[in-house]
């Protein structure tokens, strides 16, 4: 009896070495968790690492939190990030914890896809929604399949396929939503947040006015009422709402206008699909060939 245990016990202390290795030398032969900061990084990652043997990718923040503005990084999502190898951002000062992650974590790679893409600038800086530009978020994706091949080069030419692949449709969306738009060029829209001022400038129209600059944080009386006298100045009949957030300061204005609520997605909430960002923003062009129209 004795002796059985004893040989159980080794025999148990072989497979648990057995599995350490191998699970070693699996992560040495490309296993990687691909973390992204939000939604629409989360998103491109998906695309760009379909397919790829041994790769996972998560999204660090929950798909219901939208923009990061103010963000603070939760106990699950340290969790997350002491697992990963890859840590993909927006970057232009989107990630407000960027600094305190990259302190605490030092061997996780951090690749910033805004890097080296035009940014729009306002009074208060840099705008940092690049995405919410059909080019620019293209150009983010071609910046992340390159990163991705140099950091796990054995699997470099699938991740070069997938990113052409999804470059390819993005940049048919681009043509798509610039056709449909092109009868509108020129015409002025009133939004809730700052992030579609990169979407506006992409399709030639303009965002006359933006109500709330950090999105969740209610306009001021004094806000709402330069918007009515906005309105009423100009004429402007259509104000855009987002699905994540409140539309009680929209339709108070509403009612003092007679203006129409629409809704516009920034796409940073949405579906765990390869294509989601595709169709919220196909339903953007939608939403806006009908607000013209009227």
């Amino acid at each position: 009896m004795k002796i059985f245990v004893v040989f159980t016990v080794v025999l148990m202390l072989f497979v648990s070495s057995w599995v350490g290795r191998a699970s070693a030398d699996e992560k040495s032969l490309g296993q990687i968790k691909i973390v992204a900061s939000f939604y629409p990084m989360y998103i491109m990652a998906r695309n760009v690492a379909e397919g790829v043997p041994g790769v996972m990718v998560e999204n660090l923040t929950p798909p219901v939190t939208g923009c990061l503005h103010d963000y603070a990084i939760t106990t699950s999502d340290m969790r997350k990030l002491a697992e990963a190898d890859v840590l993909v951002v927006n970057g232009a000062g989107m990630e407000s914890f960027l600094e305190q992650v990259m302190a605490q974590y030092p061997k996780v790679k951090v690749v910033r896809l805004s890097d080296g893409i035009s940014l729009l600038k306002d009074a208060h800086g840099d705008n940092p929604h690049v995405w919410v530009s059909v080019a620019r978020a293209r150009l983010e994706v071609e910046r992340l399949g390159a990163f991705m091949q140099e950091a796990d080069p054995r699997h470099a030419a699938l991740y070069q396929k997938n990113t052409e692949a999804y470059a390819a449709r993005l940049k048919a969306l681009e043509q798509k939503m610039t056709e449909g738009l092109l009868p509108y060029k020129g015409k002025e829209i009133i939004t809730f947040h700052e992030a579609f001022v990169y979407f506006a400038d992409e399709f030639g129209f303009k965002v006359a006015a933006v109500i709330e600059r950090e999105p969740g944080s209610a306009p001021s009386a004094r806000e709402i009422a330069d918007t009515v006298d906005l309105i009423k100045k100009s004429g402007i009949k259509m104000i855009f709402n987002e699905p994540q957030y409140s539309s009680i300061a929209a339709e108070t204005i509403a009612r003092e206008t007679g203006a129409v609520i629409d809704t516009l997605d920034p796409a940073v909430t949405g579906d765990d699909a390869p294509d989601a960002y595709i169709k919220t923003m196909e339903r953007n062009l939608e939403v806006l060939k009908n607000a013209f129209s009227r």
